[in-house]
């Protein structure tokens, strides 16, 4: 007999500290299709614009407030991609509760909290696992302690379908 899953509010698996927060609700032990996760982002956490050759991703916000895109801009230089802009003129955005951000394979996107409050997010990617065992390894590295480097990072990053355009910045 085939059964579904019900995770009920505050259940999943937990993983992270304060720098990195998730509570992964449906994985690839559970879907072929999707990975479902809780993604708190606290004040001053800048993910850095990256893409993927092969993950989707699609993010509704919850709680507070992300500045975001998902765009392919004129020009990919610099380290802050919040200056970034499109041909048309379409530059990142802050994305409040309610929102939702879809991001297809190969399209640059970034998100970053700069308000005082933590941000709080539903993220939904596929195909799993590959994308949730990314975000475990990440949250793992911040969870040890100790400065992490971008090396570090980008070896991570480039192992699960991650290609870095800016750096990830994580509050001090």
């Amino acid at each position: 007999m085939t059964q579904g899953l019900i995770v009920m509010p505050g259940e999943g698996e937990r993983v992270g500290n304060d720098t990195i927060n998730l509570l992964f609700k449906v994985t690839g032990t559970h879907a072929q299709h999707a990975s479902v996760y809780e993604n708190v982002v606290v004040p001053g956490f800048d993910v850095g614009a990256h893409l993927h050759d092969r993950i989707e991703e699609c993010f509704y916000v919850l709680e507070g407030e992300l500045e975001v895109f998902a765009f392919e801009p004129q020009d990919r230089s610099g380290e802050d991609w919040g200056a970034w802009q499109t041909e048309d003129g379409q530059r990142p955005v802050l994305a409040g509760t309610g929102a939702c951000i879809y991001v297809p394979p190969g399209c640059p996107h970034a998100f970053r909290n700069t308000s005082d409050a933590p941000a709080r997010f539903l993220g939904i990617t596929s195909p799993p696992p590959e994308h949730e065992l990314y975000l475990k390894e990440v949250a793992g590295m911040f969870a040890r302690g100790g400065d992490v480097s971008q090396e570090e990072i980008i070896r991570v990053r480039e192992a699960y379908d991650t290609h870095q355009l800016t750096p990830l910045k994580a509050p001090s």
